[in-house]
């Protein structure tokens, strides 16, 4: 006599965790059947293939299977004591848990209707007994191999997910994968803030190449970490140099408040970042509010950019500041003036747009 251990008498089986959604068993196969017998030889005729099998001997015993261990594929029986075949399959497939288990029918009922009702309920096969072994295996394997192919499938899209939301902000990716092409969007409000490595070129002439990509990757991650933290969108590095936006491309009202916040806080790192670098770490900072154009333009590489005079200031604001000072337009100013102390730097003469009355922002009020 064949001896079978069932799922539901296997105390190693941890339950707790029945009702999450996990990943199929995609090496896995549940047997249904209420028959001993029919239950012996479907073991051995699957075992051979190297699957790991559990069997159940009920409908009621199938579903609680079913949802804690998470196999790819199910055999079952319908005409069952208690809940039948029919039933147990509905059930299933109504489970957010197991609703992705394929399903095959093994059934000495043969007739027409019986075929429709289980294929219209879910089920991807149905067999009809008596049945030969060789078929049964045959269908077992390709339905399996189907699966993994559609698992490989969602892998790769979701590898291709991830890859796309490094480059790109949620939404705009969003807009991209529906085929939206030269996505371009007008912003009233936002601020821009550029940051550059004060003495990076003889630096860089002095450093080995590899020494001096491991020390950008590291003043850019704690930059990359902060903005995350600010829910502020990075726009680029260009060599050196570190753009970053607030109020794009999900407008926001304290935009301003968010870029300085970000500002502060990277000055604070700077002693502990040199530290950890072992090189010297001196920033430039600049930053401007005011309207901006934004988006994805081209047919290849794409990047999120943004465009227009607000940009352009708050670079001219960054080369014209000091080592180590945030030095921020009379808007900006304007925006942040109640929360934030500054020092004025009065009317400075700056490239490209003339005079400007310029501050440093100095701290956050208390």
């Amino acid at each position: 006599m064949y001896i079978f251990t069932t799922m539901a008498d296997d105390h190693s089986v941890n339950k707790e965790g029945a009702g999450e959604a996990e990943m199929l068993n995609l090496n896995r196969v549940l047997l249904v059947d209420d028959n001993p017998t029919n239950l012996q030889v479907l073991y051995q005729a699957l075992e051979e293939q190297g699957y790991e099998l559990l069997i159940a001997q009920s409908g009621e015993e199938a579903l609680e299977i079913a949802g804690a261990a998470k196999p790819a594929l199910i055999l079952l029986d319908i005409n069952m004591p208690g809940m039948d075949g029919f039933e147990t399959c509905e059930r299933l497939k109504a489970d957010e848990v197991t609703k992705e288990i394929a399903i095959i029918f093994l059934s000495a009922r043969d007739q027409v209707q019986d075929k429709v009702k289980g294929l219209q309920l879910g089920a991807v096969d149905y067999v009809s007994k008596p049945f030969q072994f060789e078929e049964v295996v045959a269908r077992v394997n390709t339905q399996l191999e189907l699966r993994r192919a559609k698992e490989e499938l969602r892998m790769m899209h979701q590898q291709a997910d991830s890859l796309l939301l490094n480059i790109l902000p949620r939404s705009i990716a969003e807009r991209l994968k529906e085929s939206e092409r030269n996505i371009v969007d007008s912003f009233p409000e936002a601020t821009i803030l550029f940051c550059d490595l004060v003495g990076f070129t003889p630096m860089a002439a002095q450093t080995s190449p590899g020494e001096l990509v491991k020390f950008l990757n590291g003043i850019f991650s704690e930059m990359d970490q902060l903005a995350g933290k600010y829910g502020l969108e990075k726009i680029k590095t260009i060599g050196d140099a570190y753009m970053v936006a607030g109020g794009v491309p999900d407008p926001r009202a304290d935009h301003a408040a968010a870029v300085a916040d970000f500002a502060l806080e990277l000055l604070q790192r700077l002693p502990s970042l040199a530290e950890r670098m072992q090189l010297p770490v001196k920033l430039r900072i600049g930053i401007h509010s005011g309207p901006v154009v934004a988006g994805v333009i081209g047919e290849k590489k794409f990047a999120y950019d943004l465009w227009g005079d607000t940009v352009n200031t708050a670079s001219r604001m960054e080369s014209s500041g000091g080592e180590d000072r945030i030095h921020i337009s009379q808007v900006t100013h304007d925006l942040l003036a109640e929360g934030y102390e500054f020092e004025q730097r009065g009317n400075m003469m700056i490239k490209g747009k003339g005079e400007m009355e310029t501050y440093y922002l100095l701290n956050k009020k208390v």
